[in-house]
């Protein structure tokens, strides 16, 4: 290496490396690879430092109580779960309407899982308790099993019990059944399956899910009596049943509505506005509540206008309850998509929070402590507990610094539960569905991401659009299901059919682009470089080889059989003795036109390599064949495959590769592959890819490598009608207190002539 001073360039001499060369002239640090039963062994081995690893992991509380900052933290967790309970009180009642449950089992699932996630959750900032997409969907579930008209379906355990004790039951028995699975997914260290949830899935999902919620809350705002549905085209039957019904509308509900949405849409707006100087964020919500269940009571809406208001909220907490073992065989299906969706959106929320105050969170941690929390308060009737977006950011916002701001919002519901919910009893259902239909406006602008999708990733903007579509049509369970089959099938199809290139040299450089993007390049004469963009497995061997005879003009294994076909008849007509050969090449010697013969070959013949033995000379398939024989023209010497971006190969892809190499090889094409990955070299070493034809000797370190190797094999066919482009490795280098400075193309540097 040598470095000319005042330059801030340095030039590499360097042998030309094969992949062999390199190996021998570097030697390799041994490597021992751990088995299977290595893994094991280790998973299962335990010390003291491990067991004291693991206790601390799986209660986090140990970890940050230890550094809590008593005068600085402990007045800002205050004041934030004082905020944040009120809020979650309120929100409690109204998303417990869309689980079709009374309103006062919202309280329970803002008490009990905040509880236990105290002790368990790694996220210092998400309030955990009810949130409306996981309320909707068990309430899908509650109204399937316990409709609003009709018979329940016929499980074990409901007899004797009311309609609204049947639903506690089926609401807490599948929130029971997901905690079971999230707490497994976490035991099992398959926090991992959140990434298959992208975030263009969730925000399609949440988008519609919203929809759905929104018109689940009609009927309270509107006043009406709507029976709960579920299934594929629930929302269509609702929609159509409240338009049937729109004549005996509540003006009351509606006016109540109206009047909440506005004034709480307007100081939310200025919430956000003014965040920066509000040194809270105003509770709008909680203070229309109040006004709104004064006026009520002072005026007597139930019984003037008949509005349908919360009414009794017994105090206290109830004993607690095993699931039911018939509910969880019901409800499996529907369990399982609640515990990702669930996961997945509260541990979204608490990594954008992790990542703002700089801790680290833990995927798997995460999942028992959800798992745990639904569990527990599933054996005190709460339903499915996750986190609110809007009810997080209270909590964040308002200074919140631990969990001990959550777990004071927990000690507000349990207050208003045990001593002041009575105060609520006269509030309006329309001012509960008015404030869900205020807080789902972050969810409905996600329509926004559409146009911007479609310009950027169409793929991305087909996953969105057929997550909503098929979560509004289907119902949010199928929805999910059918989303996560539209990314997967984006992820195959953009792995099965990616974007192949043919490079061409950068002039002046050794740097290989694209030819169609560049003007400046040069592609030496019967070199073909071929890039290969991703992963060759079983789907995309097929494409590939479909691109590759594309890319060189020709399909090899076409012109093999031409070959050998022609091999054959050369021979016939030597043994004939209508062709005979001379000094100056072959003769007819027969008086009348040869005629092709109509014997058919046997096919795994014309496959094997061209074989000249019995023959006088070599033929020379460019010049013109004897006997009016015709063979397609291989214009390419030599093809230079780039695996940079090859992660794997699977056996199949191994076996397709070989075959392609081997045909190549066979019509006397000369095939390099270069910046393969050792692990990729090391398993087709393993699985005995290399033969007589296909040989090691064809890996190259760098593109580059490759090209000079077949510079100097193939002299005349590479040299250019212009004077040769010089080229120099070089590495522009930033030095302290000095500028960086164009490269000197002119400089005096040793060079390698291309």
């Amino acid at each position: 290496m040598s470095m000319r001073r005042g330059a801030q360039q340095y030039v590499v001499a360097r042998p030309l490396y094969s992949e062999e060369s390199f190996a021998e002239d570097h030697e390799t640090v041994y490597r021992h690879r751990k088995t299977m039963l290595d893994h094991i062994k280790q998973y299962f081995t335990c010390d003291a430092r491990r067991a004291k690893n693991t206790a601390l992991s799986l209660l986090p509380v140990i970890a940050w109580m230890k550094i809590y900052r008593i005068k600085e933290w402990l007045l800002s967790d205050i004041v934030s779960g004082i905020s944040t309970g009120l809020v979650a009180v309120l929100q409690g009642l109204a998303y417990c309407l869309l689980a079709s449950l009374p309103p006062w089992y919202g309280l329970f699932s803002a008490f009990f899982p905040v509880v236990l996630y105290f002790f368990l959750g790694t996220s210092r900032h998400i309030s955990v308790g009810p949130f409306p997409v996981l309320c909707l969907m068990i309430g899908s579930v509650v109204t399937r099993l316990v409709p609003d008209e009709g018979l329940p379906h016929n499980i074990t355990g409901f007899e004797g019990l009311t309609r609204d004790e049947q639903r506690v039951l089926v609401a807490s028995s599948v929130t029971f059944l997901a905690g079971i699975m999230q707490l497994a997914m976490g035991i099992l260290q398959v926090g991992f399956v959140v990434m298959y949830l992208s975030d263009t899935l969730v925000s399609g999902f949440t988008t519609a899910a919203a929809v759905h919620i929104l018109v689940s809350q009609l009927k309270f705002v509107l006043g009406l009596t709507v029976p709960g549905l579920s299934g594929p085209l629930a929302l269509i039957y609702t929609l159509e049943i409240i338009f049937n019904k729109i004549t005996s509308t509540n003006v009351c509900d509606v006016v109540i509505s109206l009047t909440i949405m506005v004034v709480v849409f307007v100081v939310k707006e200025l919430n956000d506005r003014f965040k920066s100087k509000l040194p809270v964020p105003i509770p709008i919500e909680v203070i229309m509540t109040v006004i709104a269940c004064g006026v009520s009571y002072a005026f007597d809406f139930k019984t003037r206008y008949g509005i349908d208001v919360v009414g009794y909220i017994p105090k206290g907490y109830e004993p607690p309850m095993a699931p039911n073992l018939h509910i969880f065989q019901e409800t499996a299906v529907e369990a399982f998509p609640m515990a990702i969706v669930g996961f997945a959106v509260a541990f979204s929320v608490a990594k954008v929070y992790s990542v703002k105050h700089d801790y680290t969170i833990d995927g798997n941690q995460e999942l028992i402590a959800f798992g745990a929390s639904n569990i527990f308060g599933a054996s005190f009737k709460s339903f499915a507990a996750s986190t609110a977006l809007s009810r997080s950011a209270v909590q964040e916002s308002t200074g919140g610094k631990t969990q001990v701001a959550g777990l004071l919002s927990a000690i507000i519901v349990m207050i208003v539960t045990l001593a002041i919910g009575f105060l609520l009893e006269p509030l309006p259902k329309s001012v509960l569905g008015a404030v869900v239909i205020v807080n789902l406006k972050g969810m409905l602008m996600q329509f926004r991401d559409v146009p911007y999708l479609w310009r950027r990733d169409k793929p991305d903007c087909v996953v969105w659009l057929g997550t909503c579509i098929a979560a509004i049509l289907l119902g949010l369970d199928l929805g999910l299901a059918a989303g996560l089959g539209v990314e997967l099938i984006s992820v195959v199809l953009r792995a099965q059919f990616p974007r192949c290139s043919v490079l061409a040299n950068i002039n002046g450089t050794d740097i290989y682009k694209d030819r169609k993007d560049y003007v400046d390049i040069y592609e030496p004469e019967g070199v073909k470089i071929f890039r290969i963009p991703s992963p060759i497995f079983f789907a995309n061997i097929e494409f590939f080889r479909s691109k590759l005879v594309e890319a060189v003009g020709f399909n090899p294994l076409r012109v093999l059989r031409k070959r050998n076909k022609a091999l054959r008849r050369i021979r016939k007509l030597l043994k004939k003795g209508d062709l005979q050969w001379t000094s100056k090449g072959f003769l007819n010697t027969s008086c009348g036109p040869i005629k092709e013969s109509e014997d058919e070959s046997n096919m795994e013949e014309l496959d094997l390599p061209t074989d000249f033995k019995d023959l006088p000379t070599r033929i020379d398939w460019s010049a013109e064949l004897p006997a009016n024989i015709i063979v397609p023209r291989v214009d390419v010497h030599s093809l230079v495959l780039d695996f940079a971006a090859v992660s794997f190969l699977d056996i199949s892809a191994l076996k397709g590769l070989k075959t392609m190499l081997k045909e190549l090889i066979r019509v006397e094409v000369e095939v390099y592959i270069v910046a393969c990955d050792p692990y990729i070299l090391e398993k087709l070493h393993d699985c005995c890819f290399f033969d007589d034809e296909v040989q090691p000797s064809m890996f190259f370190l760098t593109l580059h490598d490759a090209m000079l190797y077949i510079h100097e094999k193939h002299p005349g066919s590479t040299e250019k009608k212009s004077d040769f482009e010089k080229i120099i490795t070089t590495v522009t280098v930033h030095q302290p207190g000095g500028s960086l400075r164009s490269r000197d193309r002119h400089a005096p540097y040793p060079e390698t002539k291309f």
